[in-house]
């Protein structure tokens, strides 16, 4: 039998466009090995492990006459020489050109006749480096139980672990008279499930109630919200068909010692940061600001389906799930008005704190351990909660992915960094994505291509607006005082933090580049 979509994964292929792609996907930069690391290497590898994600070798079939949703099916022509592609950069192989190359491979749609992703390793970096770049339909990799290929070929080890490739024979593909044989029978058990849920909510009214108080609630956050649409601003775009990306790299510890100064979260900062570029970016734009100017992010936040079950959450590895977590959608102004980065700061938190006290909230690295770092997955799951939302209620998605602190290895490649990149929704120039791993903090910037020629631009500006952040921190009054920060203790950190970027870097000492890293650059359009 086969398995049938779900009403999410159905509307991700329904509002899929030539301007709308509905893959996410990510950029990661590898070291090889002394004994090397080439693309038949790299295919042997997805070929041991790719029964564990078997999404992977399935495509989309649709029902006669649409009488039901599509079904996944076992693709008899599963050819993955089709799906895992090699290629170059020409010289000198810099990073703009790696820019370049993978925002026109995002910009494509997936083949829907075959399984829905695409892997490419890209030679030919400066430095002797190596490029993966992945795009997964975001209909692939299931809110709840998807499994990403990333999370299978990946080890904590420089030596693989053993995997043995099982045979794989593909089920027979159903005909169409089977399908709407199989479509018939979902209809007449259809009734039947309704009123087997019926009864079930009917056996805990008080655990309705408080569902429904939870729905209604909510709705009056979208309806407010409705009310207060986000105005004209440069983030609106009609969309081309292309994109442009640019990255930024930052340190973890740099998050962190904001946080042990100003309190709240990583997150926290991380949010702080993204709106001090975008105030900077506005401003570039010659957008005015006042003080009260905000922008309205959705930003995907973990969170307990049940809050009784805080506490009782199961890791995930390999490809067990936890049924208990899951991603939801959260409004947040961000204070790009402020032009105090510890006051924009300390909104943020508040804003951030209200959704903390509700108990639901799942932290960093209870999210890591449930999705075994699968950043592919956790975009996914983002795009699902931002879909939730009308996207007119919001301006831009930024997601946050927690990574684990330790080197993650594909067979024997160490991966140095990994920027994910999340899609644009429907008017909206641009989307910023963000993942931690290993000590450093990844963004990865999505723009339209006509919109954002200054993609790189606002890139750079976010790691001015940490660098403005961890400023503050070095003249910062006291633990008393930083709990509120004040006026003039605030205006002084800005003042000292906007100085030139030369004059920090000076202050606070040469910045720990990795081997392999990329800097923040303009890619120029074509």
């Amino acid at each position: 039998m086969s398995e049938r979509m779900t009403s999410a994964d159905v509307a991700f292929l329904h509002r899929e466009g030539r301007t709308a792609p509905q893959h996410v996907g990510a950029l990661a930069i590898l070291e090889p090995p002394p004994a090397g690391f080439d693309y038949d290497r790299l295919v042997r590898l997805i070929e041991e492990r790719i029964s564990l994600a078997p999404r992977y070798r399935q495509k989309v079939r649709m029902v006669p006459g649409h009488l039901a949703n599509p079904v996944w099916i076992d693709d008899p022509d599963f050819d993955i020489t089709y799906h895992v592609r090699r290629s170059a950069l020409p010289r000198p192989g810099e990073d703009a050109q790696l820019l370049e190359f993978c925002a026109r491979i995002q910009s494509r749609l997936l083949d829907r006749s075959r399984p829905l992703w695409e892997t490419y390793l890209v030679e030919g970096l400066t430095g002797g480096r190596l490029a993966i770049v992945t795009k997964t339909h975001a209909a692939v990799v299931g809110e709840r139980d998807g499994i990403d290929l990333a999370q299978v070929i990946l080890d904590a080890a420089p030596t693989p672990r053993r995997t043995v490739e099982p045979i794989w024979m593909p089920a027979p593909e159903p005909s169409s008279l089977q399908l709407l044989a199989e479509a018939a029978r979902g209809i007449v058990r259809r009734p039947i499930e309704l009123t087997d849920a019926a009864r079930a909510a009917g056996r805990d009214l008080g655990k309705s109630a408080a569902r429904a108080s939870a729905l209604a609630g909510g709705l009056m956050t979208v309806a407010t919200a409705a009310l207060r649409r986000p105005a004209d601003s440069p983030l609106h775009a009609q969309l081309s068909e292309q994109r442009r990306l640019a990255i930024a790299r930052s340190d973890l510890a740099d998050y962190r010692q904001v946080r042990a100064a100003f309190g709240g979260t990583v997150n926290d900062v991380v949010l702080a940061t993204v709106a001090g570029a975008l105030r900077g970016w506005l401003l570039s734009r010659g957008m005015p600001l006042r003080a009260a100017t905000s922008v309205r992010a959705l930003v995907p936040v973990g969170v307990l389906d049940d809050p009784d079950l805080a506490g009782t959450l199961e890791p995930r590895f390999g490809g067990s799930s936890s049924r208990s977590g899951v991603i939801r959608p959260l409004l947040i102004d961000l204070p790009v008005g402020e032009p105090d980065p510890i006051l924009r700061l300390a909104q943020l938190r508040y804003a951030m704190a209200t959704h903390k006290a509700t108990g639901r909230a799942i932290s960093a690295d209870r999210l890591t351990d449930l999705t075994g770092f699968a950043p592919p997955t956790m975009l996914a799951m983002a795009t699902r909660a931002s879909t939730e939302l009308t996207r007119r209620l919001f301006s831009l998605v930024i997601t946050n992915v927690p990574g684990p602190q330790f080197p993650l290895f594909a067979a024997g490649a160490r991966m140095r960094e990994t920027f994910p990149i999340v899609p644009l929704g429907p008017g909206q120039a641009v989307s910023i994505a963000v993942a931690s791993y290993d000590g450093g903090v990844y963004y990865g910037v999505n723009g339209d291509r006509n919109s954002m020629p200054d993609a790189g631009l606002l890139a750079g500006l976010i790691e001015e607006s940490l660098a403005e952040l961890s400023a503050a921190v070095q003249i910062r009054p006291g633990p008393s005082a930083a709990a509120v920060p004040t006026r003039s203790a605030s205006h002084a950190a800005s003042q000292a933090a906007s100085q030139p970027a030369e004059v920090r870097a000076r202050r606070r000492g040469p910045r720990d580049r990795r081997p392999g890293s990329i800097r923040s650059r303009p890619v120029e359009p074509s």
